[in-house]
């Protein structure tokens, strides 16, 4: 029997090229509409605007915030979309659906000196050590995303300076790495991962305890850990040290489109956010050169 949603991510899986957990996010935000529908007896192709409109009531009379409401529908409408391709439905839905206004807000960052606190922490004396030395340098010199990182095979490092990773969409790109992350990945291969490994057909860069691929789940872990260590008091994400790297980058000069491509953003508008965060720096910036900010002198 024909399923609809789990032919839809199928879809996502196959067509599209989505992560996994990507497929998990966009099942998680229609299954509240799936059991919507069920308590209405409805069909998806009885759906109709209306519809739509009071599902989303029902989700802000339980609470759910504006940002969540924004994605489940922008969820339900590429949902629509795929069902209206197959024809199932005649029409889509949520074509006239506006999404809630959301609050803007701007990525948190570390300072530079927070960072170089946090790439100083790992201490050498365990192989972890070198472990999590590595990582942090890695993430921070190239922008990857924690997927990314935990997703890095032996040999993804290349030690003429780039970095090869496969992001969204299983789109490939290579990103120049810097001095620091390139000896710091040299010193964990020499002296630390085969410590670690157990099974030597394993080709994960990054392994647990047990030898084995770390997960974002275990990197976050690790990631505090440090955090408290170095005496960093900002609740601190794997996505901030990200933010962090394109911030630095624009601030001592980097162009925006060099940033968007080791972003792998595939639009420059999001990478467009990180020239609003640091108002203070600009003004710094423009104080200090500006012929009519400049002071005269006595």
């Amino acid at each position: 029997m024909f399923q609809p949603f789990d032919a839809y991510y199928s879809f996502l899986r196959v067509e599209k090229g989505l992560s996994e957990n990507t497929v998990q996010a966009y099942s998680h935000d229609l299954r509240q509409f799936r059991e919507f529908l069920i308590q209405r007896q409805l069909s998806l192709a009885e759906v109709q605007g209306e519809h739509v409109a009071l599902y989303i009531k029902v989700l802000e009379e339980n609470s759910i915030g504006a940002r969540s409401r924004a994605r489940k529908i922008s969820a339900l409408r590429s949902f629509f979309d795929y069902l209206l391709d197959e024809q199932i439905v005649g029409s889509n839905p949520c074509a006239y659906l506006s999404a809630p206004k959301l609050p803007k807000s701007l990525p948190q960052i570390l300072s530079e000196r927070e960072v170089v606190a946090l790439l100083d922490a790992p201490t050498l004396d365990k192989p972890t050590g070198y472990r999590d030395r590595a990582m942090l340098e890695v993430l921070y010199g190239s922008g990857l995303r924690v997927s990314e990182l935990v997703g890095l095979d032996v040999g993804d490092v290349d030690p003429l300076g780039f970095v090869r990773c496969l992001g969204k969409g299983n789109k490939e790109r290579i990103i120049p790495l810097g001095t620091h992350a390139l000896q710091a990945t040299a010193n964990y291969l020499d002296f630390a991962r085969r410590r670690l490994v157990t099974n030597h057909r394993e080709r994960a860069l990054f392994v647990n305890s047990r030898g084995k691929r770390l997960t974002r789940q275990g990197f976050w872990k690790i990631l505090k850990g440090w955090a408290q260590a170095a005496g960093i008091q900002k609740e601190i994400s794997p996505h901030m040290l990200r933010h962090s790297f394109a911030t630095h980058l624009l601030r001592h000069g980097a162009d925006l489109r060099s940033v968007q491509e080791m972003l792998g953003h595939a639009d420059l508008a999001t990478t467009q956010i990180y020239t609003h965060l640091d108002k203070g720096h600009l003004r710094d910036v423009y104080g200090k050169t500006h012929p009519r900010a400049l002071k005269e002198e006595e």
